[in-house]
């Protein structure tokens, strides 16, 4: 046993590389010369356009102008444009004096999807009675405030909503809906019924083959030529019901393939409980499934709420649209910039927490290790 121990001890040692990482402040960065000299490529790049940015926005940056020619004269960011019409971009034709209404209807609806995404509140059962009878008063409160008609709040039709309202409406409702009919298409895909199975891959085949303009043009213009001309729906409730349609399609294929990945083991142990076909689904098999296809179904939302922006097709007003629709008065004639740059955060701003939100539930589920 002495004679091992002095042979392990005479073996040579690792390189130190904990060591070597902790004096790096950063692990990757300056590791090696190739990478040390990308590093100061970017940050140089990064540095030049952050100072192009702050000399465009701040030092040559107009906070009061009346018409886009007096931003013009400077070359500079013109503040006073998003000053004067940051509500037309943010609520669209949604009346004046009435959009505090789609205002407190967007607070409600993130401070309940923020609780909701909370891991805390889903640990006691006493929270999630609590988060089951929040949603549909939420829900019911928000459709109160946007078509009003009801406690002394004005009627406002739903082809004046635009806006950031309305694209969060289409993405949240759209996304829900596809959600729950991409489940049950997935597992009609692989269930041993012929019918049923021939059934969702038509679906699913249709839905992917077609373009999501073609879908939302069918809905608007084509869909009252099928039905009797005494029956009319919304042009809002035919949209969603286009997204829905069209992302199930989508989020069938990614569930799936996370049916498919968990192994024929599971299916016999449920069967060996017992359990019926249901039970199985509900508490062996999809909670497996949908942890494996997290990050595909997040992008499909994130691509959900950027496309939200084609209702533009069907003289829908989006925050894309309103952006458009910001520069229409005279006065205002050649600002695009400004608009679309402001949109551009806020598409940015809110993918970029779907995003983080789905690496930390990716970290929390251990996805990706074994």
């Amino acid at each position: 046993m002495a004679a091992g121990l002095t042979a392990a001890a005479s073996l040579p040692r690792p390189p130190p590389v904990l060591a070597r990482r902790r004096f790096c402040f950063a692990a990757g960065l300056f590791d090696t010369w190739p990478n040390a000299l990308v590093t100061l490529l970017l940050v140089w790049l990064l540095i030049r356009i952050g100072i192009a940015m702050w000399d465009w926005a701040i030092v040559r940056g107009v906070w009061e102008a009346e018409t886009a020619e007096q931003c013009a004269r400077t070359g500079g960011m013109c503040w006073a444009f998003l000053a004067d019409r940051w509500r037309l971009i943010l609520f669209g034709p949604y009346p004046y004096a009435q959009q505090w209404r789609p205002a407190l209807a967007m607070v409600l609806f993130a401070l309940l999807l923020g609780a909701s995404l909370s891991p805390a509140l889903w640990a006691e059962r006493r929270s999630r009675l609590a988060l089951g009878v929040a949603w549909p008063v939420t829900i019911a409160a928000i459709a109160i405030l946007l078509w009003g008609g009801v406690l002394g709040l004005p009627a406002v039709p739903s082809r004046l909503w635009g806006g950031l309202p309305l694209t969060m409406i289409l993405a949240s409702v759209g996304v829900s809906g596809a959600f729950v009919l991409a489940i049950l298409l997935a597992l009609g895909r692989r269930s041993d019924m012929p019918v049923i199975r021939a059934i969702c891959a038509g679906f699913i085949e249709f839905f992917r083959g077609v373009p999501l303009v073609a879908l939302l043009f069918l809905a608007s213009v084509l869909f009252p030529y099928f039905v009797p001309p005494d029956w009319t729906m919304d042009v809002l409730l035919r949209a969603q019901i286009a997204f829905a349609l069209f992302f199930a399609a989508y989020m069938a294929e990614a569930i799936r393939g996370g049916l498919q990945a968990i192994p024929r083991g599971q299916y016999a142990a449920c069967e060996s409980l017992g359990l019926t076909y249901w039970q199985a689904q509900r508490r062996i098999i999809l909670p497996q499934a949908l942890r494996t296809v997290i990050p595909s179904l997040v992008n499909i939302f994130i691509a959900a709420f950027k496309d939200t922006s084609l209702v533009v097709i069907i003289s829908m007003i989006d925050l894309l649209g309103a952006a458009n629709a910001s520069t229409a008065e005279a006065k205002w004639w050649g600002l695009y910039i400004e608009p679309y740059l402001f949109v551009a955060l806020i598409y940015l701003a809110i993918c970029a927490v779907m995003s983080a939100y789905s690496r930390g539930l990716e970290r929390r589920l251990g996805i990706g290790e074994r």
